[in-house]
């Protein structure tokens, strides 16, 4: 039987089990997760945060992680300054990167800030440049992509979570988010979440 857990990956967490980084002795998955042979589905930066899925099982990790299966994941991005109608635009109709440009996504301004702990180290504020907090829902996960977004478009991000992944398509998606879930904190699978993750 495979095993599937949900990890609320801390900042500055490498997101693999090793440290190969030179001497740098970053805290690894391994800090936070003892299970033997399980691996992330997909990444997040060291910088980043949030959700990650790990399971032993391949060929549900390649079906989940791969931008062609366009599964939902969902982020929120705190930006410097106070998007324009014209950058939030052209971040949902796709950003012309170096090499590729991003298909469509869903993005707004948050009314609020999401409900989130403090990140520690704490980002850098500077006292007269606002900031505030996209949502953004894309059906791909390619390297720095929201990072690499928003900086395009000339609205850099200054902290970034992944909140949910929602698995498979209309009235059978499963969400799979933080809820409950705090920085370092992980769980496993429910037996629907199972379900639904390997009917793929």
């Amino acid at each position: 039987m495979s095993n599937y857990i949900l990890f609320h990956k801390p900042y500055g967490v490498l997101c693999q089990f090793t440290d190969k980084s030179s001497g740098k002795n970053h805290p690894t998955l391994k800090n936070y997760i003892s299970l033997p042979l399980i691996y992330p589905v997909g990444r997040l930066d060291l910088n980043s945060e949030g959700l990650l899925l790990l399971t032993d099982n391949g060929q549900v990790q390649h079906k989940v992680s791969h931008r062609k299966f366009r599964h939902l994941r969902t982020y929120w991005a705190q930006v410097e300054r106070i998007p324009d109608a014209e950058a939030l635009h052209k971040l949902s109709q796709g950003v012309q990167l170096k090499n590729y440009c991003t298909r469509q996504a869903k993005v707004r301004v948050m009314s609020e800030e999401p409900s989130l702990p403090p990140r520690i180290p704490p980002i850098r504020y500077r006292k007269n440049i606002p900031t505030c907090w996209l949502e953004i829902n894309l059906t791909e996960g390619r390297n720095h992509q929201v990072r690499k977004m928003t900086a395009t478009v000339g609205f850099p991000t200054l902290r970034l979570v992944r909140a949910s992944i929602t698995i498979g398509k209309g009235r059978k998606a499963q969400e799979l988010s933080l809820k409950g879930l705090k920085p370092g904190q992980w769980r496993y699978l429910t037996l629907q979440e199972q379900e639904v993750l390997e009917k793929l």
